[in-house]
């Protein structure tokens, strides 16, 4: 009995790390350095732009250019967990990127879901830009956010509130995708 045992334990551990080794494989492809997004609106908004994601070696580089914003506020922004905006409010694009299980939070706490952006500054004209370095975001393997959407929210995303922030409606959407290098 304890042969039959130590064999079932030996066969099940070989098993796991030949399973392991599959799935590094899967995700060992050429790297993804730059992605992109081009931000549309949902029904009824005007947020319109583009995001794009550079692998650096301190993290993923954000920048946005977002237009189409109200003056003078404050809007969420995420990455979701499907990519998918295909429902006239994003609904589609599901919850917040959080593949670790973490609560929600600023883009600066050590606990957080991964696709937690924190906030775009809208000006006077309603364009918001930023250009930060995020620790969190994968641009490869098994958590990678290409292939996922961004969403831009009504509100403020008030960095606290379970699960989302209490970012209010889903006012532009897009999916992100590997950019051309050349460009």
């Amino acid at each position: 009995m304890r042969y039959l045992l130590i064999t079932l334990f030996s066969f099940l551990l070989l098993t796991a790390c030949v399973q392991e080794e599959i799935v590094e494989e899967i995700y060992e492809g050429p790297d993804t350095e730059i992605a992109t997004v081009v931000i549309h609106p949902t029904e009824g908004n005007e947020a319109s732009g583009v995001v794009t994601f550079t692998q650096t070696n301190e993290g993923v580089r954000v920048q946005a250019a977002i237009i189409g914003l109200g003056s003078e506020t404050l809007h969420g922004f995420h990455v979701h967990e499907y990519g998918d905006c295909r429902d006239s409010a994003a609904m589609s694009a599901g919850g917040h990127f959080n593949p670790t299980d973490m609560p929600h939070g600023a883009p600066t706490d050590t606990e957080r879901h991964m696709g937690d952006l924190g906030n775009l500054p809208a000006d006077e004209n309603g364009v918001a830009t930023v250009d930060f370095v995020d620790t969190h975001l994968k641009l490869n393997g098994v958590h990678s956010i290409v292939g996922y959407a961004v969403i831009v929210h009504e509100q403020r995303d008030d960095l606290q509130s379970q699960p989302v922030g209490d970012a209010g409606g889903r006012i532009g959407c897009g999916i992100i995708g590997v950019a051309n290098p050349d460009f």
